[in-house]
């Protein structure tokens, strides 16, 4: 089963964070660039993390506001 996303802001530190699942000690860090965060499972390198820094001041220098990933996105059909 794939895991939904969950999106949390933090005001004080002004950044977004685009979560798979929990955070964890042992997920490796790569910075994407742009000042975009990914936290990679250690096994897989499989992105489950995101965190977007500066995610307020970004959103006021442009309209278009893209992350350097790609997203296979589906609804979640509930049984």
């Amino acid at each position: 089963m794939e895991a939904k996303l969950s999106f949390t802001y933090d005001r004080d530190a002004d950044i977004l964070y685009i979560n798979k699942c929990a955070t964890y000690a042992e997920q490796e860090s790569e910075e994407l660039g742009d000042d975009v965060i990914a936290r990679l499972n250690p096994k897989t390198g499989d992105i489950e993390n995101l965190e977007v820094l500066f995610f307020s001041t970004r959103l006021l220098r442009s309209d278009l506001f893209e992350l350097p990933v790609t997203a296979d996105l589906r609804r979640i059909v509930e049984s």
